[in-house]
């Protein structure tokens, strides 16, 4: 069994469908670790917890940005941008949802696609903070001495640096509350079959048949 083929195959447990590829699997766990290590490092210092923690911090971010550089590649190229794609009818069904959940309409929810209105909207916001994150990130770089070039702190001016320094922080900070509240839904019960997936790659047919439409992700769509 290729667990890197999108395609719904059997298995002991009955028949299942591929939702993550081994690629995107290992892209989700190398960026997890790559975040998680920019955060400890970035933070426990704060903490009073002294360690040289400077060059773990910026290998790990070349890392994350290898990383984002090489999944925005394959997305664009080869993947369906509009499977995560954050559009019109999936404004319409979070706003039919809230209306549910303020108990003030009655309609039936929608199956969604491969993912959720809520998963995509979580997912464009994550991108856009760790984007922030990698860009500013990168430029700051220009003030540590590494292998490959000594540092300049005066390539940019002083308010320059620090609308940078604003822009990273404020990433850095808005990326944990993300982490909590992603941690907090893959662990809920009802979710722990899409964290499986991200581990093994698959959900169970009777899973997918509840969960999502089959005209609006079809079996072996990426």
């Amino acid at each position: 069994m290729n667990p890197g083929n999108d395609t719904a195959h059997s298995g002991a447990a009955g028949p299942r469908i591929v939702r993550h590829a081994l690629t995107d699997r290992c892209f989700h766990w190398l960026t997890a670790a790559s975040v998680l290590t920019l955060l400890t490092t970035a933070f426990l210092p704060i903490m009073g917890i002294k360690f040289p923690w400077v060059t773990t911090h910026w290998i790990a971010g070349l890392i994350l940005t290898v990383a984002v550089a090489f999944h925005l590649v394959r997305t664009l190229f080869w993947q369906r941008l509009k499977t995560i794609w954050f559009g019109l009818t999936d404004l319409k069904e979070a706003l039919a949802s809230l209306g549910r959940f303020l108990k003030i309409k009655k309609t039936e929810a929608a199956k969604p696609g491969k993912y959720s209105p809520a998963q995509k909207l979580m997912h464009h916001v994550v991108t856009v903070f760790i984007l922030t994150a990698v860009v500013t990130g990168l430029l700051m770089m220009a003030k540590i001495d590494t292998p490959f070039w000594k540092r300049n702190p005066y390539w940019l001016s002083s308010d320059s640096w620090g609308i940078i320094y604003i822009l990273h922080d404020f990433a850095a900070l808005s990326l944990v509350t993300l982490i909590m509240v992603h941690v907090y839904f893959a662990l809920r019960p009802e979710k722990l079959f899409y964290t499986r997936s991200m581990i093994k790659g698959w959900i169970s047919r009777e899973e997918y048949l509840r969960e999502h439409d089959p005209e609006r992700w079809r079996e072996g769509e990426p």
